[in-house]
């Protein structure tokens, strides 16, 4: 299938999804009275202006946003490390975001600080992750990179458990619960704001620095022989994915299983290359996304946090995926 062709499929995926997602819900909408809210018709319901515009609005652009950009990450970092099983939060920062959140929540700050401070200890984290992989000599770069997230998303981790036994068991430590499954159910038109310009900042440089991923999955020495400076590009892509990954976590909390599972569709769909895997995984990532905060939000009276259920429809995904290579 045309590169092209690809596209344009999974733009109408994503118009029919924003479709499904605006019209389901607690309060569903008929298709006829969705076109009249959208076309400002007279007799519309306030209710319903109000429900589309602030409510579920805000909610489906975060989720074709988060999602687009958790794959666009994960398919970079998978490029970065050569690795098919990393993640966004290879490098520690979902844990630090959590971390900061857990720290935020516990003072009893403002959301609006939750999330200042949830996008400042992961892009903390990783920072650090930089600086020692840099006083550390190794033959090794990108494995020093993934030892040291390792060791301080632990650390991180270890630090939410301690401030969630220290927490008051009536009101804060539900709401770091609740923050550490992810979800969406709280995003405003503030919160969009908020992560949009970031994510977008992010994103554009990955896409136009696409087909460089490419010469990443060779060695050190072969990309260097084509003229490129291994290391600056490497450090720039991190940042880029680092700055996606921080701000959807700082809105969203921890969501997993996106930035994992659908760079692998997306190479079913186009092979390797990042010119077409980077686009296609972004779009399969926003769809996703959507499909599964619709499905948080209808399948129960009482929403399910959005980390659940991905963890639910990725994991078997992904053992399947991993069947198929091992009888191919």
């Amino acid at each position: 299938m045309k590169p092209s062709t690809q596209l344009f499929l999974i733009g109408v995926l994503i118009v029919g999804c924003v479709a499904l997602a605006a019209m389901s819900g607690a309060y569903p909408l008929s298709f006829q009275r969705l076109a009249a809210v959208l076309l400002n018709e007279d007799g519309v319901p306030d209710r319903e202006r109000f429900m589309f515009w602030y409510i579920r609005l805000p909610r489906i652009a975060s989720a074709l946003l988060i999602g687009a950009g958790l794959a666009g990450a994960g398919a970079t970092y998978q490029g970065i490390f050569r690795n098919p099983l990393v993640s966004p939060d290879i490098l520690g920062v979902s844990a630090g975001a959590g971390l900061g959140a857990c720290i935020a929540i516990s003072a009893g700050l403002s959301m609006g600080f939750i999330q200042l401070l949830a996008f400042s200890g992961g892009l903390i984290v990783v920072f650090g992750v930089w600086l020692i992989s840099r006083l550390i000599t190794r033959r090794d770069p990108v494995l020093s990179l993934v030892l040291i997230g390792i060791a301080l998303g632990t650390l991180c981790a270890a630090g939410i458990s301690l401030i969630k036994t220290l927490a008051d068991p009536y009101t804060q430590l539900p709401s770091i619960t609740f923050w550490l499954m992810g979800g969406l159910s709280g995003m405003t038109l503030t919160d969009l704001g908020f992560c949009a310009p970031v994510i977008l900042m992010g994103s554009a440089p990955l896409l136009l620095l696409r087909w460089r991923m490419n010469l990443l999955t060779l060695s050190d020495e072969e990309a260097l022989s084509l003229g490129i400076n291994v290391s600056r590009l490497r450090f720039g892509l991190i940042v880029c994915a680092t700055l996606i990954t921080a701000s959807a976590v700082a809105v969203a909390g921890v969501i997993g299983w996106i930035g994992l599972i659908v760079p692998h569709i997306a190479r079913l769909m186009t092979g390797g290359n990042y010119q077409r895997l980077l686009p296609v995984a972004m779009g399969c990532g926003a769809i996703l996304l959507l499909l599964t905060d619709t499905l948080a939000r209808t399948l129960n009276d009482v929403e399910i946090p959005l980390g659940i259920v991905t963890a639910f429809l990725g994991a078997p995904f992904f053992l399947l995926l991993l069947t198929r290579r091992v009888h191919r």
